[in-house]
């Protein structure tokens, strides 16, 4: 039991830092734009429609990942992951406000850039159709 904990761990760290750093860099590829707008959408989504019930904020990646962490018998689990992630692999701790506002303008400059470049793409292929 423990190890497929210890497998979970691992993987949810791998997945949910890969989607945290795809949705802040993922709109300035031309290859990942279009994919890179859904998984911001499904973020934003999670965070303000599931956020409705469960808290702002919400992520259930990071509920997933501190539930399993937990079980591993890890105490006083921070309520941000980048928090978490902080601490795990730097060391250093960040108050909890100073998580969410570096984690919510990280999420709206993304956002911005996405939007911008994925508008860009669509009114120039609308005009390239309409020529």
């Amino acid at each position: 039991m423990r190890i497929g904990l210890q497998i979970a761990d691992f993987f949810l760290t791998i997945f949910h830092t890969s989607w945290m750093l795809f949705n802040l860099l993922g709109w300035i590829f031309p290859s990942t734009q279009r994919f890179n707008l859904l998984t911001l959408l499904l973020t934003i989504s999670s965070w303000t429609l599931l956020g409705y019930w469960y808290g702002w904020g919400y992520c259930p990646l990071t509920d997933l990942h501190f539930s399993i962490l937990e079980q591993l018998g890890h105490t006083r689990l921070p309520p941000s992951y980048l928090q978490f992630l902080l601490a795990r692999f730097v060391g250093l701790s960040i108050s909890t406000q100073l998580a969410d506002m570096i984690t919510v303008g990280g999420l709206a400059l993304a956002a911005s850039g996405s939007l911008a470049v994925n508008l860009w793409k669509w009114m120039g292929t609308e005009k390239v159709n309409q020529k």
